[in-house]
């Protein structure tokens, strides 16, 4: 049968393609999988060097706590305010370099995100 020759022939030549195609895709997602991980550290790593210095707060909140300890100890009451230190403003430079940072960490992890979505599939 002709026909039946015919489906045969583009069985075999589809499942060629279809291979050829999964293997040479399998391989990308895989090189994408690894640039967004490294990536995705790198970054993330720079993001948590940018942020506001925890230390002096703490320092300022632990020497306060330490002077109205002392002052309840002498017996002197405690009646002043003592209002905690205001971090610096970003200059608008930061603000944008961090945005930038916050923006490609999102589109590494989505990129990574689908290149598993499409080695599962």
């Amino acid at each position: 049968d002709e026909r039946s020759r015919f489906w045969t022939v583009y069985q075999k030549v589809a499942s060629q393609h279809d291979n050829e195609f999964l293997e040479h895709y399998d391989g990308d997602m895989d090189i994408v999988l690894i640039f967004s991980g490294l990536f995705s550290a790198v970054n993330t790593a720079f993001i948590a060097t940018m942020g506001p210095n925890s230390a002096t707060t703490t320092d300022a909140l632990l020497t306060q706590i330490i002077m109205l300890m002392v002052m309840n100890s002498h017996g002197t009451p405690i009646t002043g305010n003592y209002p905690l230190p205001v971090p610096p403003a970003y200059s608008n430079g930061q603000v944008w370099f961090q945005t930038l940072a916050y923006a490609s960490l999102s589109f590494s992890l989505l990129a990574a995100f689908g290149a598993v979505l499409g080695k599962q599939w």
